[in-house]
């Protein structure tokens, strides 16, 4: 049986034929989400806040299903030249800068909707349009 555009997956550099049919395993039909969102929840990338009683806890990612992106981010923010820039933009950017762990989330996050564009729209891996479309705050002249 052949998975309609699995094979434009592979053409993200540092994705390998695991990855590919481990998420597309995960995922089972791409149809029954209407956008990645959908997929980034479903991957274990929901908010949960820990609470009991009277003590409000703080708010964090829930940890199913992180391992595996991990596994998967690793590697691809050191052999991906354009995943890499998007990991070291997320850990220095001024303003809200990420710790090294919810940058590789971001990164994760990022990844599964370059898939979901691939899937949905049958579309060529673009590293230049992927980083083109985050939105970076253009610097303000420094005062003389």
């Amino acid at each position: 049986m052949q998975i309609p555009n699995a094979d434009k997956m592979l053409s993200v550099n540092g994705i390998g034929l695991v990855t590919v049919a481990g998420f597309i395993s995960e995922v089972g039909d791409i149809s029954r989400f209407k956008n990645p969102k959908q997929i980034q929840k479903y991957a274990g990338f929901e908010l949960v806040e820990n609470s009991s009683g009277k003590h409000k806890g703080r708010t964090t990612i829930s940890k199913r299903g992180r391992k595996i992106i991990y596994q998967v981010v690793l590697p691809l923010i050191r052999i991906n030249q354009e995943f890499g820039s998007i990991y070291d933009y997320y850990r220095k950017r001024i303003k809200n800068p990420l710790k090294g762990r919810q940058a590789m989330i971001a990164v994760g996050c990022k990844l599964i909707r370059v898939f979901f564009a691939i899937m949905t729209k049958g579309v060529v891996f673009n590293g230049t349009k992927m980083i083109e479309d985050i939105h970076r705050p253009t610097q303000l002249p420094q005062a003389a």
